[in-house]
């Protein structure tokens, strides 16, 4: 397994971990403000596995994929998924 997909289940682990806290404090009755700063990290963590995995699949998928003259597939998915982010 490479770095990239070593550090995006790392930050998944955590973000998991974070949610599950999420969850524990809304149960509990914690201030709305804490919870919510709590969220934010999380979605931060998830961006940030997001990333990692999306330079992952760059750096090996897509680049066989140009080697191997079949790129233009590759691009076309990055591409639907970017717009999808960016609809947001």
């Amino acid at each position: 397994m490479n770095k990239e997909k070593i550090n995006a289940i790392n930050a998944l682990k955590t973000s998991k971990g974070q949610i599950e806290g999420i969850i524990k404090m809304i149960e509990d009755g914690r201030y709305c403000m804490d919870v919510s700063n709590q969220i934010v990290a999380a979605q931060s963590l998830l961006k940030k596995a997001n990333i990692l995995i999306l330079k992952q699949h760059l750096n090996h998928c897509v680049k066989e994929a140009f080697i191997e003259n079949n790129g233009e597939k590759k691009v076309e998915e990055i591409i639907e998924l970017l717009s999808r982010v960016i609809d947001k």
